[in-house]
């Protein structure tokens, strides 16, 4: 079977993209998971950290189906979300700027700011977010749509992510289902530097979304909000903005979650699958 598909990026952060509405792909098949985990692969497919169906949806503009690179389905995806959100807008699936689609985890809003021929520039809300939850020195549990680890380190440019990631994902109560690992040095006031082991891709990625969002909800609550509620994040793969409104009485939830930056078309074409 041949199955028609775009290449996105945001941030670094690359995926795979579906049209799915007319049932290119059959997700109730059951080697779905091959089949998305093989075209995923960086050798012997496309390549991608995952891969997104869109299809419809009565209550949205679409649906954004997730899964990661191993053919899992995945939580939520942030630079998944800007990168869906400018396809659908690149190929007149939408034609407003302001585009609303469903996810695993909700109703989201992306607000394209500006496109300069394949690059867009996408700000995307997010879903609430419980505070982050202290664990032990320098290292916090948030759940931005998908559960992160976030570790505040030193020297960051120099630290085995891959093998550090590999085990702290392993560990603790969250053993079972995994976790994605973040690593974040300090720049300066609002200012952070990550780097980001993520589960399903079972590697490093260049940027994730929803990863310098926890970091950010964990930097502002690790220094009593004194960096205020809007962050700038320097990634591998180039510069993210998240901005927020933090809870008022220090126990709600972090609300109007925005993720700023770039998603960008790559390539488009025919992907065989023959098992």
């Amino acid at each position: 079977m041949t199955i028609p598909f775009h290449k996105y990026h945001g941030a670094g952060n690359d995926f795979i993209i579906v049209d799915n509405r007319s049932g290119w792909v059959d997700t109730g098949r059951s080697d779905l998971r091959l089949l998305v985990s093989s075209f995923c692969h960086r050798r012997y497919g496309i390549g991608a950290d995952g891969m997104m169906l869109l299809q419809d949806c009565e209550d949205a503009d679409f649906e954004m189906r997730y899964f990661n690179a191993d053919g899992r389905p995945g939580s939520m995806c942030g630079n998944g979300g800007r990168c869906i959100a400018a396809y659908a807008l690149h190929t007149g699936i939408v034609t407003s700027a302001v585009i609303c689609f469903k996810a695993v985890d909700g109703h989201h809003q992306a607000e394209v700011l500006s496109v300069r021929g394949r690059l867009s520039q996408i700000r995307l809300q997010l879903s609430d977010a419980a505070p982050a939850r202290p664990l032990e020195k320098d290292a916090w549990y948030v759940d931005t749509g998908s559960p992160h680890l976030v570790r505040f380190v030193e020297r960051l440019p120099a630290l085995d992510v891959a093998g550090m990631g590999r085990k702290a994902r392993m560990e603790g109560p969250w053993a079972e289902r995994g976790i994605n690992v973040n690593f974040v040095e300090r720049e300066g006031p609002g200012r952070i530097r990550v780097r980001t082991y993520e589960r399903g891709v079972e590697d490093e990625t260049l940027s994730c979304g929803t990863g310098v969002t926890a970091a950010s909800i964990a930097l502002w609550q690790s220094e009593s909000g004194k960096c205020g509620p809007h962050i700038k994040v320097t990634t591998p793969g180039g510069l993210l903005e998240v901005d927020f409104t933090p809870p008022s009485d220090g126990a709600g939830l972090f609300t109007d979650l925005r993720l700023t930056g770039p998603a960008q078309f790559v390539f488009g074409g025919m992907m065989v699958y023959d098992p």
